[in-house]
């Protein structure tokens, strides 16, 4: 194990702004803490209205040469930060499992996942195409060229400290976009070791700043009003997301939404029952279940249903829960007691109205903010738990009968994120994906997200795409120039 204090001393904790560490304008710090202990890990710059300035006159001093640097060189930067991000895994693990809770094994997943966007968007970079036709008048020619929307303000979530980083400033960077990004309060540490480490890839001065705060919007409001902003992009809830929509609406801001979820996790009568488990912890349990694709509704044909809640219990009972940086943990702490308390009271809400808790239910030991990994059967409609997104370890089994009463239940949601459906059936297969309200589907399959592929919602779950050859397109405005 890697010495945590050592690791903690080496991490950058002031505001990055034009390409170095600096002070908060007040001087204000506020404390990061670890949620396995509740202990404070160290406390880091709190950025002021003041700084937010500061960073939109660098960001807006480097968007022209920023622009006009050439694509490959751009490119060239993302896979030396790429390379360096791999170079220090370790690092960046065991600082995400400190700051959020993760276990480590996971945090090495998301240090890998989170470096390939970086990795695929030096590729994309290169690969930004307009077209040049003549008009079907023949009066003329068509010039369709694309360039960078600008200055883009990142609101980054504490559930995947790294990864909803680097998707969002990967593609920017490869369009020739400039960036402010403001991470959660909770796990500022690796956005900001991720801005040492582009500025030891070369990026230049002013096109990345970083600003921690504890407040959010004193922080981010002035900031919607300055007409260099060209665009906001957010990953959070989509409560918030709503908030920052009606702002950007003040000045037609272009705006990037990934927000909340609530994925079913589909069951047929046909499906291979074992690997419909398999597929429900993974779909489940990763990141603790602090993920928006998370299956958070688990729909059961009630044929199959008594057999797949007994076998996903088992496998529930047997997770080991702990700090997330000991060996063997497979279940960390809730990120805050806030987190905590609204998992229980969902879990208290079903029971109330006559789930039955097969596993779980409870608090973990010890001093952080963990809870049992918990499975509530026979969940009622009127469950706060099947319309609320839960953000916990909790899985909620609920039963249907026949393959339309399974794709409605699926689709009575406002949310439209992921959605999981396991099945034998290709046919069935087919039908059901493209029947389903959902930005994402997997088919017999617990984990999703992929760099090269699209991660977006509908309904109530966002505006826009991210990762994927689509990715970059968010960053970029379409120009057509008319030619005699």
């Amino acid at each position: 194990m890697q010495d945590i204090a050592a690791l903690l001393a080496t991490v950058p904790t002031g505001l990055w702004i034009g390409g170095e560490q600096v002070p908060a304008s007040n001087g204000r710090t506020f404390a990061v803490h670890n949620p396995a202990t509740g202990e404070v890990l160290v406390e880091v710059a709190d950025a002021s209205p003041e700084d937010g300035a500061r960073a939109m006159d660098a960001a807006a001093a480097a968007q022209g040469s920023w622009a006009a640097t050439p694509a490959r060189e751009r490119a060239e930067i993302l896979r030396k930060a790429w390379e360096l991000v791999i170079e220090r895994r370790d690092d960046f693990a065991l600082l995400m499992t400190l700051e959020m809770g993760k276990p480590l094994a996971e945090a090495q997943g998301e240090v890998n996942y989170g470096g390939e966007f970086l990795r695929w968007f030096s590729e994309e970079a290169v690969r930004i195409n307009g077209r040049y036709t003549p008009s079907p008048s023949g009066n003329g020619r068509i010039l369709v060229t694309k360039q960078p929307v600008g200055p883009t303000l990142a609101i980054t979530p504490w559930n995947f400290p790294l990864a909803m980083g680097t998707r969002k400033i990967a593609p920017a960077f490869a369009a020739g976009c400039t960036m402010v990004v403001k991470p959660a309060a909770e796990t500022p540490l690796t956005m900001l070791l991720l801005g040492q480490v582009f500025a030891d890839a070369g990026l230049p001065a002013g096109v990345l700043s970083i600003l921690p705060t504890s407040q959010a919007a004193a922080l981010t409001d002035p900031m919607f009003d300055d007409a260099r902003l060209r665009k906001i992009t957010f990953t959070g809830s989509t409560g918030v997301g709503k908030v920052l929509l009606a702002q950007a609406a003040t000045r037609v801001l272009r705006t990037s939404m990934e927000l909340g979820g609530n994925a079913p996790f589909v069951v047929f009568d046909d499906a291979d029952l074992d690997a419909a488990v398999d597929g429900a912890m993974a779909a489940k349990m990763r990141n603790t279940g602090e993920a928006c694709t998370a299956a958070n509704r688990i729909h059961v044909d009630n044929a199959v249903r008594t057999e797949f809640t007994a076998k996903l219990t088992a496998r529930m009972q047997a997770l080991k829960v702990g700090p997330g940086h000991l060996e063997g943990t497979q279940v960390g702490p809730l990120i805050t007691e806030k987190q905590r308390s609204s998992v229980a009271d969902l879990v208290r809400d079903a029971a109330e109205k006559g789930a039955v808790v097969t596993t779980g239910g409870n608090n973990g030991a010890g001093e952080g903010y963990f809870y049992e990994p918990t499975v509530l059967a026979d969940v009622t409609a009127d469950a706060r738990i099947l319309a609320e997104e839960v953000f916990g370890p909790v899985a909620a089994i609920t039963g249907f009968d026949g393959e339309d009463e399974g794709i409605a239940a699926a689709n009575n949601t406002e949310f439209g994120l992921a959605a999981y459906i396991y099945t034998k059936d290709l046919d069935r297969a087919f039908r059901v994906a493209e029947a389903l309200e959902s930005g994402m589907v997997g088919v017999n399959r617990g984990i999703i997200s992929d760099v090269a592929a699209p991660f977006g919602g509908v309904k109530e779950s966002g505006i826009g795409r991210e990762s994927g050859s689509e990715g970059i397109e968010e960053y970029l405005e379409i120009k057509y120039i008319a030619f005699q």
